[in-house]
């Protein structure tokens, strides 16, 4: 458990607050490319407590300004996308990607003035559908080495979705191994060809994953320190000399790297809108063979309403909770979908999770070491160093395998070379 103090130190990312200070020195999702997509590419935006605008100029560049003109403040939102940038409809102050004030057109001709006032302004970087931006001080960074990056677009796809609470708990979930043998237990097994872009619906060496959680429910949990985070194993002795190896990943500060299914990983970040709500950003990478983007999309888009991506299914609804199903389908009587039954388990812990009375246990070890080193991180930003855990050139990779248990170590491993040694994209070092 936490004390109180320290709960508010790690969850409150506001401007200014010790974690928003740091969260905002790593590249964040802001919003989906689709979102750009249509005749008026403009989008208001609220990211770490920060109401923002986020528009594409007619280069094709993002900006992300603030919400409020810095002439008077009216609202970007509604700002005319002409002349190379945003302009705003009170006075026609035209602003471009990077905030600088290109024309003020009721000013006297020859004045200055707008070289003297800027819009706030973030970067922006666009990759594999996903805008990011930075909101901290000096030069952004790189962004982080991992496959979501690297992979062609025709093996990519992103989504994201609405969590009525705070960001940490959403995250805190990506790294709990144990959960997902009850919490997405299901009752019979599908074969893989059914759950196409779903997680768990894969088979491991011909076993299906859906078996293997729901049989072999207490994971042993090892986690391993690495330069971008943490490692996360979580090992199931199958018998017979056989390992079941999942290997998840903490890319710090707020995604996590997991695995969907043998020729697909998910990296999924948990930003704060503000400090009562989030979105999830899911970038899925395949190795081996094209996405299939409008099956992926037509499944996400079956559940939840545009263009502010919540769930159809949620607490106003029971998350469409249903007692028969709870005996004899899913362990939840959520339905079929995990993303509902993750929801349900972060929501239900309150819009903001009082940490004074949990108890954790060995199998949340990973968020022990995580929070520690979020804390960590936290004071060493405050004292005046440089953000940390940002990779050095070590990259998450993440595997559901199956291995022996004394020599499960090596296995994972060259179990997952070998799969980028057979990648259309992956192979050879970055």
């Amino acid at each position: 458990m936490l004390s109180a103090e320290r709960n508010e130190r790690i969850t409150r990312t506001g401007p200014g607050t010790p974690a928003g200070v740091l969260m905002r020195q790593y590249w964040q999702p802001a919003a989906l490319s689709e979102e750009l997509a249509g005749n008026r590419p403009v989008v208001p935006v609220r990211l770490l407590g920060e109401d923002l605008v986020l528009f594409r100029d007619e280069e094709g560049r993002c900006g992300l300004v603030s919400r409020r003109c810095c002439h008077r403040g009216a609202d970007l939102a509604y700002g005319r996308l002409e002349d190379g940038g945003l302009r705003c409809p009170f006075h026609g102050w035209l602003f471009d990607v990077n905030g600088a004030c290109l024309e003020q057109p009721a000013e006297p001709a020859g004045s200055n003035f707008k070289n003297k006032v800027r819009q706030p302004a973030y970067p922006c970087v666009e990759r594999n559908g996903v805008i990011f931006a930075y909101m901290g001080p000096g030069e952004p960074p790189p962004l982080p080495i991992a496959d979501c990056f690297a992979a062609p677009d025709a093996y990519t796809f992103a989504f994201k979705g609405y969590l009525d609470c705070n960001w940490l708990q959403s995250l805190e979930v990506g790294i709990d191994p144990a959960h997902a043998s009850f919490l997405h237990r299901f009752f019979e097994d599908e074969t893989p060809d059914k759950g196409y872009g779903q997680q768990f619906r894969d088979a491991t060496a011909g076993i299906p994953q859906t078996k293997v959680l729901r049989e072999y429910d207490c994971p042993r949990l090892e986690i391993e320190e690495t330069g971008y985070g943490l490692r996360i194993f979580a090992l199931r002795d199958l018998g017979d000399e056989e390992m079941h190896i999942r290997v998840t990943n903490l890319l710090f500060p707020n995604c996590a790297v997991i695995p969907m299914s043998s020729d697909m990983n998910i990296a999924q970040w948990h930003v704060p809108i503000d400090d009562e709500s989030n979105y999830w950003y899911a970038m899925f990478t395949a190795f081996s063979e094209t996405v299939d983007k409008e099956t992926m999309r037509a499944q996400r888009i079956a559940a939840c309403t545009l263009p502010d991506y919540k769930p159809i299914r949620n607490k106003a609804n029971n998350y469409g909770f249903d007692a028969d199903e709870q005996r004899t389908a899913t362990y939840t009587g959520m339905g079929q979908d995990i993303n509902i039954h993750d929801q349900w388990a972060v929501e239900s812990q309150g819009t903001i999770q009082d940490r004074t009375i949990e108890h954790l246990g060995s199998t949340d070890k990973a968020i022990t070491a995580y929070r520690k080193q979020l804390m960590a991180a936290i004071k060493a930003v405050e004292a005046g160093a440089a953000a940390p855990l940002t990779g050095n050139g070590e990259e998450p990779r993440a595997i559901d395998t199956i291995g022996k248990p004394g020599d499960w170590t090596h296995d994972w491993r060259a179990h997952e070379d070998a799969r980028r040694a057979g990648s259309a994209w992956a192979a050879g070092d970055r």
